[in-house]
């Protein structure tokens, strides 16, 4: 059995914040596709920082119906309905969960998360989505990422709104 891969995607704008200075995120554009339904084909898990988690349930109650959503969280009374919680050790949380069988999974964020992730080898490949516009102030895309990851740019994608998506393979050492 193969192991499934971890994917992050995420938007950001061009100055790499994945929020505005208040959080916001009506800057993500929506108006077309984006790839998401050929994305959404290759994963049936997503991974969620407990704020991005909470986050997107108060934009979506409905979160994305047929996908098994799992939160990392350490907070012991942290149980919402629905929801796998990891807690413990993030490392062999995930090592878990990738050996399960399954299509892919979506790390949905967030930027702690992700930074952390990064930094334990555990993302195998990035798709980011640079927003054609600069926020100035906000959340950056890695705030906590200690050393160096290196990546190989294996696809880019141009929209007619400027949008650009970079996909990139991690390359483990």
């Amino acid at each position: 059995m193969n192991r499934r891969k971890i994917i992050l995607n995420l938007c950001t704008s061009l100055d790499f914040f994945i929020e505005g200075a208040n959080g916001e995120i009506d800057w993500c554009f929506i108006d077309q596709d984006y790839s998401m339904t050929e994305f959404l084909g290759k994963i049936d898990t997503i991974l969620f920082g407990r704020k991005s988690y909470e986050q997107l349930i108060e934009l979506m109650p409905e979160g994305f119906p047929g996908k098994t959503r799992v939160v990392c969280s350490n907070n012991p009374d942290y149980a919402p309905q629905d929801v796998r919680v990891i807690r413990g050790d993030l490392k062999t949380e995930v090592a878990s969960l990738i050996q399960e069988s399954g299509l892919d999974i979506w790390l949905f964020g967030g930027s702690v998360l992700a930074s952390a992730m990064l930094e334990e080898g555990l993302i195998d490949s990035l798709m980011i989505s640079v927003h054609p516009l600069l926020l100035g102030k906000g959340k950056p895309l890695f705030p906590d990422l200690l050393s160096r990851v290196p990546l190989e740019l294996t696809d880019c994608r141009t929209f007619s709104t400027g949008l650009v998506q970079l996909y990139y393979s991690v390359l483990h050492s």
